[in-house]
């Protein structure tokens, strides 16, 4: 069993290491932050919830080989459950917009280390890795939602080590 998305909550949640801390505990924006998507979910808290749609393994000798994960983070923002003090639909947006910046940020890494910590070999990194993409849903949708939230979802991948098999 994988235990990918795991260490990648765990990078996620991390904080002091000159990187953006995520957690609200920490000082960040964020409730929560777990691997997968549970049956019942915090639907008042804002939430980073990290699955894995899937998982490529190439080898590239006669006994080695490389998984590479593709990490897609649902992310949950309930209208009313953040500190923006003026009830604006408008003011939450900028707000989920500033709280993903971090985590793009956070993903991104430090400048000469991509590798999470050493979680990882490499992530988001090219050539063929090298994207962040995150894909707003429609804020209008999510109005008439209980409780209204906004919604994205950011996709990267990641190198795992290599392995003998």
């Amino acid at each position: 069993m994988s235990s990918a998305i795991d260490r990648e909550a765990a990078w996620l949640s991390a904080s002091g290491d000159g990187l953006p801390a995520l957690l609200k505990s920490a000082g960040g924006p964020w409730d929560v932050i777990q691997g997968y998507w549970g049956r019942t979910t915090a639907r008042m808290k804002t939430g980073i919830y990290l699955v894995r749609p899937a998982v490529v393994e190439s080898r590239f000798t006669n006994q080695r080989k490389i998984q590479t994960h593709q990490f897609r983070g649902k992310l949950w923002w309930p209208i009313g459950a953040t500190t923006v003090q003026s009830g604006l639909w408008e003011d939450e947006q900028r707000a989920f917009d500033a709280a993903v910046d971090l985590l793009v940020d956070r993903v991104r890494g430090h400048a000469l280390d991509h590798t999470h910590g050493g979680r990882f070999l490499a992530v988001a990194e090219a050539p063929d890795g090298g994207r962040i993409t995150v894909q707003f849903a429609d804020p209008e949708q999510g109005q008439g939602s209980s409780p209204a939230a906004l919604r994205a979802d950011i996709t990267y991948q990641a190198d795992d080590r290599d392995f003998a098999g």
